[in-house]
């Protein structure tokens, strides 16, 4: 069974994101999904950080200590500024500072100011599969293909529904497809 982390929007936090995601997520069998909420909740803000990297040195340490230790992690799922951080922890793990072997992004987008661009360097050779819908009026669908342009051979998996988690047939396909290619390569390790 896969292990994955999910991470909410901006505004959210895990059982949002568990709402969100239930259409999606009762159709996907043999993964173990994990909500969790952002530090800042913890500390009464909101938000994995705030522009342009505000509150990013607390969200860091947070992953570190999460995709560090036991039990591991075998992927992570994020939507929104989750989808965002999803692309920032690849890149950390490029580095070898969390571990985790792929990346679903929902409505993700790159946050590559200074302080961050370091870790977009590279580009990521984590399997990845990209949810983007074509009307979303929050984040730009271009920045959603900006951010998978990012990874080599992105999975785009597009929708029409907006600012959402989709559970359309295409999407749900397109999702239990790479999550059992996902789960096939960690039987093989």
């Amino acid at each position: 069974m896969l292990r994955i982390l999910c991470l909410h929007g901006y505004h959210g936090n895990a059982e949002i994101l568990r709402r969100q995601m239930a259409p999606l997520a009762s159709s996907i069998s043999e993964v173990e999904f994990v909500y969790v909420d952002a530090p800042s909740l913890a500390e009464r803000d909101f938000g994995w950080w705030h522009s342009p990297a505000r509150g990013w040195g607390r969200t860091q340490d947070w992953a570190i200590d999460v995709l560090g230790g036991q039990p591991g992690f075998d992927g992570v799922f994020g939507f929104s500024q989750g989808a965002a951080l999803a692309g920032l922890l690849v890149g950390m793990r490029q580095a070898s500072t969390v571990r985790f072997g792929f990346a679903v992004l929902v409505s993700g987008f790159k946050n590559d100011v200074p302080e961050l661009a370091e870790l977009y360097r590279r580009r990521f050779t984590v399997p990845s599969a990209h949810i983007i819908s074509r009307t979303d009026g929050i984040v730009p669908p271009r920045e959603s293909h900006s951010l998978a342009e990012q990874f080599e051979n992105p999975v785009i998996l597009e929708h029409g529904g907006g600012h959402i988690v989709p559970n359309t047939p295409a999407v749900v396909d397109g999702v239990n497809q790479f999550l059992s290619a996902r789960a096939a390569s960690r039987v093989d390790q």
